[in-house]
């Protein structure tokens, strides 16, 4: 009976007729509707403003997970291999000392000088100078030019250059020049930038 009585006011109801001062004399399936609707906005409003927002901090953890697990693995890599880090270590130092070896020191120029003036004459070349030019400091290094002035045949310019490479120090060549003196390709003219280094130490 009282679902008859529920379909026959359905029938009989009419949208125009709805009092929003007496909700309570509605038929009972429109104010379920309403409170379904009214629950379903609520939802929808409660999802926008709080679940989503705690999605959000839910995909930035997640992706903080995933960099932490990276930084984790990276550092447990550098562990696993510390002690072989620390053996490449002691080889790097070894051979920085080399290389710091054949840096010449203040006392040891005047020998380089020799060297290079030796290194030419046994060349063939005729050394015109050997000028020493302003030092500069670098970083960990102090670099000094050494300008060069000589002339030979190109075979002997050639042998003098590739002669530089088997000097004890460290020597390199830079901004040459080579020019034919009087035309005569047999005799160049050779100017030339040596540059050696020393290290620099606490006092350089």
């Amino acid at each position: 009976m009282a679902l008859e009585d529920t379909m026959r006011s359905l029938r009989e109801f009419d949208v125009n007729n709805l009092d929003f001062e007496n909700v309570g004399s509605w038929p009972l399936p429109i104010r379920v509707l309403i409170w379904v609707v009214l629950l379903v906005v609520v939802l929808a409003f409660g999802y926008y403003y709080h679940i989503q927002d705690m999605q959000t901090q839910l995909a930035k953890a997640e992706a903080r997970e995933v960099e932490l697990k990276k930084d984790f693995e990276k550092k447990a890599f550098q562990a696993a291999n510390l002690d072989a880090y620390r053996k490449q270590m002691a080889e790097m130092e070894e051979s920085f000392g080399a290389l710091v070896s054949q840096l010449p020191s203040d006392t040891e120029v005047p020998g380089l000088l020799e060297d290079i003036t030796n290194k030419g004459l046994l060349n063939g070349l005729e050394i015109a100078s050997i000028d020493l030019q302003k030092e500069t400091a670098r970083e960990f290094y102090v670099e000094l030019p050494i300008a060069i002035s000589a002339s030979g045949s190109y075979h002997d310019l050639g042998a003098f250059i590739s002669g530089m490479a088997g000097l004890p120090r460290i020597v390199t060549l830079h901004d040459f020049t080579i020019n034919a003196k009087g035309g005569d390709a047999n005799h160049l003219n050779m100017n030339i930038v040596a540059k050696t280094y020393r290290y620099k130490d606490g006092d350089a």
